[in-house]
């Protein structure tokens, strides 16, 4: 049974998984911030290009989202947009959920 173009256990699925990919694009952050920090310039300059980068990814449904059943099909649509997934990533998910994801992602 599909609610809102996502099944029940698309739901769960995205439950189990948002975690993961939550640590893996925080992950990928990190590296830009050590490879920001390592180049050339200015420490204050650097500090400061750091600072904003933070403020900015932490909007990012990579860093934190509103973990709700209405709100799924944007989070993931938001995680695409970021790069924080793939639609690899989606492979186990249903074919409504990957149909509407990439309606709305054309």
């Amino acid at each position: 049974m599909s609610e809102c173009g996502f099944t029940k256990k698309d739901w769960a699925l995205f439950r189990e998984k948002i975690a993961d990919w939550q640590e893996a694009y925080m992950d990928k952050l990190n590296k830009e911030y050590i490879e920001l920090l390592s180049g050339e310039g200015r420490p204050s300059e650097k500090f400061w290009a750091l600072e904003e980068r933070i403020r900015n990814d932490k909007k990012d449904t990579g860093v934190q989202l509103r973990m709700s059943r209405s709100n799924c099909i944007s989070n993931i649509v938001s995680l695409l947009r970021e790069g924080a997934i793939t639609m690899a990533d989606l492979e186990e998910f249903s074919g409504e959920l990957k149909e509407n994801i990439r309606f709305i992602t054309k």
